[in-house]
């Protein structure tokens, strides 16, 4: 099982951390991703203002826990990147944890019941049987 580490770094920290990969890379397989937020991630019918850690559904403001938030703000910047409930409880949840597969499941839940026009068929946040979920940036009633 692979494993996925989410790090901000300042320019000095990520010129370490660049040496150190460049040092291992021949005996780790290592894949970096550089994942910059943007200022504003929108999507048909919903915008998420990080400067402000606001999110708009249609214009209208939906108000969302510490941790729906942050866990959607980590989907929205990864659209149709698959990740597992173990890769979002640990950059959401800030530690490790074998059992956090409840904790993910509540808070995709309230955040379906929250920004879904229907929570059954959902249009933002699809599961990906067995393995986690992913965002769709899609316009509402495609799948991708």
């Amino acid at each position: 099982m692979s494993k996925m580490l989410l790090l901000t770094l300042n320019e000095h920290e990520e010129k370490v951390i660049d040496k150190i990969i460049a040092a291992i890379s021949d005996y780790v397989q290592v894949e970096p991703m550089i994942i910059t937020p943007a200022s504003v991630l929108s999507f048909p019918g919903l915008e998420i203002r990080q400067s402000q850690r606001r999110v708009l559904q249609d214009g209208e403001e939906v108000y969302l826990t510490r941790l729906e938030y942050s866990t959607l703000v980590f989907l929205a910047s990864n659209p149709g990147i698959v990740l597992t409930k173990t890769q979002i409880f640990e950059a959401v949840w800030n530690m490790d944890s074998d059992s956090c597969h409840s904790s993910v499941s509540n808070v995709i839940c309230n955040l379906r019941r929250k920004l879904e026009p229907d929570s059954k068929h959902p249009t933002y946040i699809k599961t990906v049987l067995g393995v986690g979920y992913k965002f769709s940036g899609e316009t509402p009633g495609n799948d991708d």
